[in-house]
């Protein structure tokens, strides 16, 4: 009976098709949990004091990752995430995070939790009790007198309901003498005890002031005004225009300087002396010269013997109210001289020489010619060379160089500059290799003013 039944089982077992199922376990998963947002202080958050910092906690089961969502009064858009920090506690996971309001941040907030597919939001408010009334003491703009252009520091202290008033935008404030309206400087916040300071330039005298304007926690406030007087201070000067020839040079032979000295405001300035220094190729000195006292318009003339390749500039020292100044340097190259010519050489002569219009209006240019010839095989004929164009101005007794130019194959020579003092003029043919040189006539031009 027992073996009938064993068979009968088994052939159950095969008519399934041999099927066999093993047994399951169901696991439902668990939906995660939100619980309400804590803050701390508690809402509503009172900014009448100032910013305040609220903490914002809350918990979470069943996930790793959640968000706090912040979103301000009238805000239409998405909340802007708080960073938070996470601290486990069994299967339940702490979240916290922080931020600072103000008395701009005033209203109705919203906030949003989010974790997983859960969330869970809410608002709190954050307001103020009452409009502190604030106070600027103590400001000072110093010094009170200075040069036009310096630096003065602004300090005073934002007082709200008699105490400091940190975190504040206060305006640096400036009324010109002569003016009715202020006008703003600078801007600077307040620190924890409600002081500030500012470094502001002063260019004119004037009143400055502090002035904080009113927001929906603190009314506005004006501080007393502090009067800076402004001095003018020195007038600075530049040397234009200064420049040194002939360059090239010949060893021993004369260089002149020339250049304008020029004051600020005043334009060139006549009766200052201007001193002309050299430093001589590769030396790192400056040695004094020789000077001169500036004429009209500031111009000054002087000359010195060439010894050495180097640099030469103008110094000016100043004087009461007037900042000294120095020149770009101007390179000069002295060459050695030629060795003596053979003794068998040319006469020459300059003939026909006329410096015109006379007289001349000074700065217009005056025009000089002539002719240069060489005494050849018994015979005048013209000569292409050199020439050099002096001056002597009235009442001087020395003769100064000027320019050089050059004779044309027929010994024609024509050259112009600009007319500035009544003197002498001349062309000075220094010889060459061939010939002895020659000086034409003078010939005087008056300059008129």
């Amino acid at each position: 009976m027992l073996q009938r039944i064993r068979v009968a089982a088994l052939a159950v077992a095969l008519g399934a098709g041999a099927v066999v199922l093993a047994p399951s376990v169901a696991t439902a998963a668990t939906d995660p949990v939100i619980t309400r947002v804590g803050i701390s202080p508690g809402p509503p958050i009172d900014v009448t004091g100032g910013a305040v910092t609220a903490t914002f906690s809350f918990a979470t089961k069943g996930v790793d990752k959640a968000e706090l969502q912040l979103k301000p009064p009238g805000d239409v858009s998405v909340g802007k995430p708080v960073d938070l920090t996470s601290a486990k506690d069994g299967d339940w996971t702490k979240w916290t995070g922080t931020r600072s309001f103000d008395s701009t941040n005033v209203g109705t907030w919203s906030w949003l939790a989010v974790a997983g597919g859960a969330s869970r939001g809410g608002t709190f408010e954050v307001s103020v009790k009452k409009v502190l009334d604030t106070k600027i003491v103590d400001f000072d703009a110093s010094p009170d007198l200075v040069d036009k252009g310096d630096l003065i520091r602004v300090t005073g202290q934002l007082l709200a309901d008699g105490k400091g008033y940190g975190g504040q935008t206060v305006a640096i404030t400036f009324r010109e003498r002569g003016t009715d309206a202020y006008r703003e400087i600078a801007k600077v916040t307040t620190g924890g005890n409600g002081w500030f300071s500012a470094n502001v330039r002063a260019r004119e005298t004037g009143w400055w002031r502090a002035e904080f304007t009113a927001t929906s926690a603190a009314k506005g406030s004006v501080s007393d005004a502090d009067r800076v007087d402004v001095k003018r201070g020195d007038l600075g000067s530049r040397i234009a225009g200064f420049d040194a020839r002939p360059e090239p040079v010949d060893k021993g032979d004369r260089l002149t300087f020339s250049g304008a000295l020029l004051v600020e405001d005043r334009g060139g300035v006549a009766g200052e002396r201007v001193s002309i220094f050299f430093k001589a190729a590769g030396s790192n000195r400056w040695e004094y010269v020789t000077s001169d006292v500036t004429g009209r318009q500031g111009r000054f003339w002087a000359s010195a013997t060439a010894q050495d390749s180097g640099w030469w500039r103008a110094e000016y020292a100043g004087t009461r109210g007037v900042r000294g100044s120095v020149s770009d340097g101007d390179w000069v190259k002295v060459n050695e001289p030629a060795p003596p010519p053979p003794p068998a050489k040319a006469d020459t002569r300059l003939i026909k020489f006329n410096a015109y219009p006379e007289p001349v209006k000074r700065g217009k240019y005056l025009k000089f010619k002539g002719s240069l010839q060489i005494f050849d095989e018994g015979s005048w004929e013209g000569y292409k060379g050199k020439v050099a164009l002096f001056f002597k101005p009235a009442g001087s007794k020395k003769w100064q160089y000027v320019k050089t130019t050059w004779s044309n194959g027929g010994g024609g020579l024509y050259t112009k500059v600009k007319g500035w003092d009544s003197g002498r003029w001349r062309f000075v043919f220094s010889g060459d290799d061939d010939t002895y040189g020659a000086t034409s006539r003078s010939d005087y031009v008056r300059v008129k003013r």
